[in-house]
């Protein structure tokens, strides 16, 4: 996958436009946050000393319509996988509840970063409470205050970490000067720092790898993109600016929702504008991962497939994580 120095640049540019949308939340959020950030744990005590010669596996969980397609969370939920759950938050609840919970997955990771408040629902249930002190949770600095509390309250072990997005703006940074508190107390050598892709799912991968320093990352629920046969209804809802007609035969519209073949499952899906960016962000990041990090996508739909990743199903890398695990 070749990218331009242009093609980078505009993606930079889309990510930090849309995180500014947000900056006066991210400000507000990091303030409120802040207290407890000084006085709980940094994401880097969840690193661990493993030699990358010795196979370390990670499934991550994300939202995305397969997951229920093919029953996977049943599939894991019965298996005997000992490496680490990463959850996204949305899909927290429904992952307890098909029984894969930190009893019989005791390497088990919820991770948010997003500032919206409406994220608190993701831990209101009282299944989160139940499994709660079995859950290390990986917050970002300018999560939303009452989604950290509502983990903390149901037992999460709150662990931070920045999400980066303007560091090429120097010392005048949201980074910079939010690192620069951080450090004013308790935390001497700061927080660890993730990119995102814009999206938890990405952060859950980034996480894997750079945090718990896991060597072989399975994807399930990581779609970034529509079914082909979705409706337009479905897809153009999700979208600020859709009560214009669109003419869904123009060149305009078809370069911004592109219908293409992935080849591994020799299915076709759809892109919006941000599956376009998410897509093309995680796959960026993944070729540009070091050798020995595998990412397999375990998904079996959806549109991440290319250099560097493998495409497999769920249950083969289950049995390849058994194999290699005895």
């Amino acid at each position: 996958m070749s990218i331009s120095k242009s093609e980078l640049e505009y993606r930079e540019k889309i990510l930090k436009n849309k995180a500014y949308e947000e900056y006066e939340l991210w400000i507000s959020n990091f303030a409120s946050n802040l207290n407890n950030i000084w006085n709980e744990q940094s994401a880097s005590v969840l690193s661990t000393n493993s030699s990358v010669d010795v196979d370390n596996h990670a499934i991550v969980i994300g939202r995305g319509p397969s997951i229920k397609k093919k029953n996977h969370l049943k599939l894991l939920a019965d298996s005997n996988f000992s490496g680490s759950i990463i959850c996204c938050d949305g899909k927290l609840i429904d992952v307890l509840k098909a029984g894969i919970t930190p009893d019989k997955f005791p390497n088990f990771y919820v991770v948010t970063v997003d500032p919206a408040i409406n994220h608190v629902a993701f831990y209101d249930d009282p299944i989160v409470k139940k499994y709660g002190a079995g859950i290390k949770g990986i917050f970002s600095v300018v999560s939303d205050p009452n989604t950290v509390e509502r983990a903390r309250h149901s037992g999460i072990k709150i662990h931070w970490v920045h999400s980066l997005a303007d560091l090429n703006e120097g010392k005048k940074s949201f980074n910079y000067i939010t690192s620069i508190m951080v450090r004013a107390k308790n935390h001497p050598k700061g927080l660890p720092a993730i990119q995102t892709g814009a999206n938890v799912g990405t952060s859950c991968w980034f996480i894997g790898w750079k945090i718990l320093k896991c060597n072989k990352i399975a994807l399930i629920g990581i779609n970034h993109g529509w079914n082909a046969d979705d409706s337009w209804d479905l897809i153009l809802k999700e979208l600020h600016d859709h009560t214009k007609p669109l003419d869904k035969s123009s060149a305009s519209f078809k370069k911004l929702f592109p219908k293409l073949l992935n080849p591994d499952l020799n299915s076709y899906f759809i892109l919006d504008p941000i599956f376009q960016l998410y897509r093309n962000v995680l796959l960026e990041f993944i070729e540009r991962s070091p050798e020995w990090l595998m990412t397999y996508n375990a998904t079996e739909g959806g549109s991440i497939f290319g250099n560097r990743v493998t495409t497999i199903t769920l249950r083969e890398f289950l049995n390849e994580a058994k194999i290699n695990s005895n």
